[in-house]
């Protein structure tokens, strides 16, 4: 699976689009928001450049965290977690898609428990300083760049922890709260 030679950050969340724009004037950053393109094709993009840092809003676990989140909420489709798993893990395998260097999550605080639980408990779970929490601003972002911790990749058998992810149980559950 391959890695880019630049630093791969996804800006997550409401605004993320908006956010990732606001960058584009930055040095050595090179902000590609999505818009009308796949993940796919933000990677092909992502993988041209020289620049330091490539920031977009195309995650590459997108499906898989929104089919988690709905599995865990009840609202979700049986079988489409594992379908969603396996999907990502073809085209990870298949060098269409890359998983970051760095997730953005901007305003964490305001997520509905089950995503929040996904971004910094699922995520930040397999590769603590690899999710960090922003403020919603292109500044807060661009401050942010600069502070990027180094740490623990994700792990090394991407197949067995995705794999996993039913077992991944939100916090709230286990307390027997509800999710909101």
């Amino acid at each position: 699976m391959r890695r880019l030679s630049s630093t791969v950050v996804v800006v997550a969340g409401d605004g993320a689009a908006d956010v990732v724009a606001g960058l584009g004037g930055l040095h050595n950053v090179r902000a590609i928001p999505r818009g009308e393109r796949t993940p796919a094709e933000v990677m092909e993009l992502a993988g041209r450049t020289a620049a330091t840092y490539v920031v977009h809003d195309a995650d590459p676990l997108a499906d898989v965290a929104a089919a988690w989140t709905a599995y865990f909420d009840g609202t979700g489709v049986i079988g489409a977690l594992e379908v969603a798993v396996e999907a990502a893990l073809a085209d990870l395998r298949a060098d269409r898609l890359a998983l970051p260097d760095y997730y953005l999550v901007l305003e964490s605080g305001e997520l509905p428990q089950t995503w929040r639980h996904w971004w910094l408990g699922v995520l930040a779970g397999a590769a603590p300083v690899r999710v960090v929490p922003v403020p919603a601003s292109p500044a807060a972002v661009a401050q942010e760049l600069g502070r990027l911790a180094a740490g623990r990749w994700w792990p090394a058998d991407l197949e067995t922890w995705l794999r996993g992810l039913p077992k991944v149980v939100p916090d709230q559950l286990l307390t027997g709260s509800t999710p909101s």
